[in-house]
């Protein structure tokens, strides 16, 4: 493995203790096997990171692998768009295969299990089965075709692959125990008979194997050492590891490594949907436009908004590997890509609610350009030269005839300074007959220019405003987006979740930005200065750009961290050392329990992604924090509930910490410590 300082997840964990117990580096193989029935949305980006993840941590191969096993349901179309949003994000996998590869071997084995009795055609219908499978109190009664003659049920499988029977009159079951404690074991179904064609196979089968048969099997085909997959597949491996065990006994000479299954926790996101299937019915009912909408959580929606590959990688990596399901904060995402986007994005100004501002003093032709900074993040971005004269745009909000000293910004008699350019002085203004403001006359100090070392140019005015000229301005078509949903969990309420969406989350502008982006390609990304970060929408032309509003600038998830220290000399001040995560997490606790619910919420997510830099010994010294510190105690809990989702064993310190937090009278500790 790759030496990282970062403590191992639970799933490094087990890969390792297999290479201890002799497993080979080199039969590591891992796969990311999608069903081919919708696009990939955020969730999906968890497992895919797992997987290739580890691929890249041990040099190991990783299948993509297609579950296309329900022809119905699937399509070339889904295949595609999965292969580019994993290439997008910047993956790469060794072999594309598919569970179709297999419906030949798979249908031998069938065979092979009807043969020495482990399978049975069944001729009920699914009711009677369901009614006879009984419930997870009550166990399950054999069906009256169980101990059918292997001859009688080779006979039947034989014409149900042949096409000779309608759908739903038949089906092949496995023959396993009708009174087992996991209901998936009593007798579960392995094909079904459909009609339909296969987006590959066309009209070869007349029979689908089911997903639980077909993936166990796939997984040995391919020699996958580590199926790994989310925590609802956790009741499927007692079936996982029994039809691995029948086929293994079929094929161990030439395929001997057996797969293990281990299973973690999905990525829920609030204010999101993850099912498909309801994704699905937004795109047909024309919520939205197409699986790509930037509002949708696809992975192709978020790369059309202007998310970027390293802000979800980013994103999936802050979140972590965990045993239990959790519901992650949808502005953890949105910190991710701002943070991305604050590193690499060109800066230009746009006004997107333009109110025209007259510069009185300033010459009636004269127009100059100015020097402006392409991205103060990195020097190597150079600069740019934006068009001033004397009539510009400024946003409407950024004036109030009347404003009071805590209003920065443009106001009568009060001066601003114009962004890269001049100090200006509100003087008038004139309005319609029904007092809206239509325009603001003002008057500028010529010798103002930001940069130019003028005694008049180092005058501190208290606000800084963009602007673009009238004259050159380009006039550009702005998608701004909200929550598709107005619901934190609008797919857990008893309401249908479609009545959460939220009717005002596209809101279209017409603004105005500086020309020299006239010709900028799809896919290019602008901080919109003091707005928020922009993405240039596929649906621009020649004549008519178009942006999409990825995130605004301000960071609503944690505190904005300390800037890196730069590189110094033995003339300069030492700047002071990132803050440990661990003292964050202490000066975060202290205020905790005097915070309201929202901003408890947010430290706590804080705290969660702290925690993941933490150690068990930066933390066991505060097990022993005094009783009445109860917000540090809560915050000592938070990170401790991570430590132990991601594999840190409970001991004796650990134990009387979680007893003493339980019993506290505090209740948000001992609801914590309840938790863990």
């Amino acid at each position: 493995m790759s030496k990282t300082h970062k403590p191992l997840n639970f799933l490094e964990q087990i890969i390792e203790q297999d290479l201890k117990n002799g497993l080979s580096q080199k039969k590591l193989r891992f796969r990311f096997p999608p069903e081919p029935n919708g696009y990939l949305h955020i969730g999906h980006t968890k497992a895919i990171g797992i997987s290739f993840g580890l691929g890249e941590t041990y040099n190991a191969p990783v299948n993509l692998r297609f579950d296309d096993t329900n022809p119905t349901k699937e399509d070339q179309e889904y295949v595609d768009a999965i292969k580019e949003d994993i290439s997008w994000l910047g993956y790469k996998w060794e072999k594309e295969v598919y569970s179709s590869d297999y419906f030949e071997q798979l249908y031998i084995w069938a065979l092979q299990m009807i043969k020495d009795g482990k399978a049975y055609v069944d001729s009920q219908s699914s009711e009677a089965m369901a009614v006879q499978k009984g419930t997870p109190t009550q166990p399950g009664q054999n069906s009256p075709f169980r101990n059918r003659s292997v001859d009688e049920n080779l006979a039947l499988f034989e014409q149900m692959k042949n096409g000779e029977f309608k759908e739903g009159t038949h089906v092949l079951r496995a023959k396993i125990d009708m009174k087992h404690v996991n209901m998936l074991m009593r007798d579960p179904l392995m094909y079904r008979i459909l009609h339909a064609d296969h987006h590959r196979t066309g009209a070869t089968w007349c029979i689908y194997p089911m997903y639980d048969w077909a993936h166990g099997e796939s997984d040995y085909l391919e020699q996958i050492s580590h199926s790994l997959c989310s925590l609802e597949f956790k009741p499927h491996r007692d079936l996982y590891d029994w039809f691995k065990n029948i086929v293994y006994n079929y094929k161990k000479d030439t395929l001997p490594l057996i797969p293990k299954q281990r299973e973690f926790a999905r990525l829920n996101l609030s204010f999101t949907i993850m099912s498909k299937r309801k994704l699905l019915k937004l795109v047909e009912d024309k919520v939205v436009c197409g699986w790509d909408d930037p509002r949708m959580p696809t992975i192709s929606g978020l790369r059309r908004r202007g998310y970027t590959p390293i802000s979800i990688r980013n994103f999936v990596e802050k979140v972590g590997v965990a045993k239990r399901d959790n519901v992650i904060d949808v502005s953890l995402l949105e910190f991710c890509v701002r943070e991305d986007l604050n590193k690499k994005a060109a800066r230009i100004m746009a006004v997107l609610d333009p109110i025209k501002l007259v510069i009185q003093n300033y010459p009636e032709n004269k127009e100059e350009w100015l020097e402006a900074e392409n991205n103060p993040e990195d020097e190597a971005a150079g600069t740019r030269t934006v068009p001033f004269s004397k009539n510009l745009y400024i946003e409407r909000d950024d004036f109030k005839e009347e404003a009071n000293n805590k209003y920065f910004r443009l106001s009568l008699g009060k001066e601003v300074r114009l962004k890269n350019a001049f100090i200006i002085k509100a003087e008038r203004v004139v309005k319609d007959k029904n007092g809206t403001i239509l325009e603001i006359h003002c008057s500028y100090d010529p010798n103002s220019l930001s940069g130019s070392g003028t005694p008049e140019s180092l005058r501190k005015v208290k606000g800084t405003l963009h602007w673009v000229s009238i004259k050159h301005a380009l006039k550009v078509e702005v998608r701004e987006y909200d929550r598709l949903f107005l619901h934190e969990a609008p797919d857990s309420q008893t309401e249908d979740f479609s009545t959460f969406v939220n009717p005002d989350s596209l809101k279209i502008r017409t603004g105005f930005v500086e020309p020299h982006i006239k010709d900028a390609r799809v896919g290019t990304q602008f901080q919109f200065q003091r707005i928020g970060y922009f993405n240039v929408d596929k649906d621009t032309s020649a004549t008519h750009l178009v942006f999409n509003k990825t995130v605004g600038l301000r960071d609503t998830w944690a505190k904005k961290e300390p800037k890196k220290t730069q590189p110094h000399n033995s003339h300069t001040t030492s700047q002071p050392p990132k803050r440990n995560a661990i003292d964050v997490i202490k000066q975060l606790g202290k205020k905790y329990t005097n915070l309201p619910e929202v901003k408890q919420k947010k430290v706590k997510l804080e705290i969660l992604a702290l925690a993941k830099e933490v150690s068990y010994e930066d933390l066991e010294p505060l097990f022993n924090t005094a009783a009445k510190k109860v917000g540090t105690r809560i915050a000592v809990a938070l990170a401790l509930q991570v430590l132990l989702e991601n594999g840190l064993e409970k001991n004796d310190q650990i134990n009387v910490f979680i007893t003493s937090a339980t019993e506290d009278e505090h209740p948000l500790l001992s609801e914590i410590a309840k938790q863990i």
